[in-house]
């Protein structure tokens, strides 16, 4: 028997598991597998007419959670965290996909179950994708240039909200295609299953979300100019102000970035701010 269950969850999502045990049915979903690893399933699912995304915990173990520890991590045990980091991202400003239910159950750290429904946010496309040709097809200047400053907005209200991603990467970044074909510039922060909230993000955690950042974006066609555009917006200071006062952060960003090209290129980046 399960000694703690707990779940949010909107009256309407209850009417379709009558006669059943919520959380069960919602556990034993099946849909359209989009991530499955050990311990943890991501599916999309029709229910009510509309689509949703489920993501599934079946427990981490305690060999996943030793080598956390081990590593100075703090290991993520259930769908708790990005639950937390919806709701904090609405606070902030920073749009993602709107959370619809969350549970967990169990008191075993290694055995707890949980999940999360969010919606499904449409037609989006990752800044990743969306920029792969871009060395060979650039964009146009001027979208160009209000994209870098969206995502440099985007990038300074999570860390001056006391956040920072674990896995900044440019492909967790979306655009929202219906919203951009009538003129609006929308982006969408994904993928929280590892978000860090404070009350300020230490320099380290902002540090390594920016080399993140960085690196993901080091096949996308940017030119030193595009990097300090971004920096300028990001710290929304005057440019010359920043690259004085933190040129030892920067250089530390730019030198982790350059680890991971190295790491999944086998080679060094053409481009370096610094």
């Amino acid at each position: 028997m399960w000694a703690r269950q707990h779940m949010e969850a909107p009256h309407w999502l209850h009417q379709f598991f009558v006669d059943q045990d919520p959380f069960d049915s919602i556990m034993q979903l099946h849909g359209e597998v989009f991530r499955d690893v050990p311990g943890r399933k991501t599916i999309r699912v029709r229910i009510g007419g509309k689509f949703y995304f489920v993501k599934q915990h079946f427990g981490v173990g305690w060999r996943e959670i030793f080598k956390n520890l081990l590593s100075a991590k703090w290991p993520v045990l259930t769908a708790e965290t990005e639950w937390q980091a919806i709701r904090k991202l609405g606070e902030i400003g920073i749009p993602t996909t709107p959370a619809v239910a969350y549970g967990v159950r169990g008191l075993n750290p290694a055995t707890l179950q949980s999940f999360l429904m969010t919606e499904d946010l449409g037609d989006i496309v990752s800044l990743e994708t969306l920029c792969a040709d871009w060395k060979s097809n650039p964009p146009e200047p001027a979208f160009k240039r209000k994209l870098l400053i969206e995502v440099a907005e985007l990038a300074r209200k999570l860390h001056d909200g006391g956040m920072n991603h674990r896995d900044f990467y440019i492909c967790h970044i979306c655009l929202d295609n219906q919203k951009l074909a009538s003129g609006e510039l929308c982006l969408y922060l994904i993928d929280l299953h590892r978000v860090g909230i404070r009350p300020q993000i230490r320099p380290v955690d902002r540090m390594k979300d920016m080399a993140a950042l960085y690196f993901s974006a080091m096949e996308a066609g940017l030119g030193k100019r595009d990097y300090l555009r971004f920096l300028k917006h990001y710290r929304r200071q005057p440019l010359k102000e920043t690259l004085l006062d933190e040129a030892g952060f920067w250089q530390q960003v730019a030198s982790r970035a350059d680890k991971l090209y190295l790491k999944f290129h086998g080679k060094m980046p053409e481009t370096n701010i610094w």
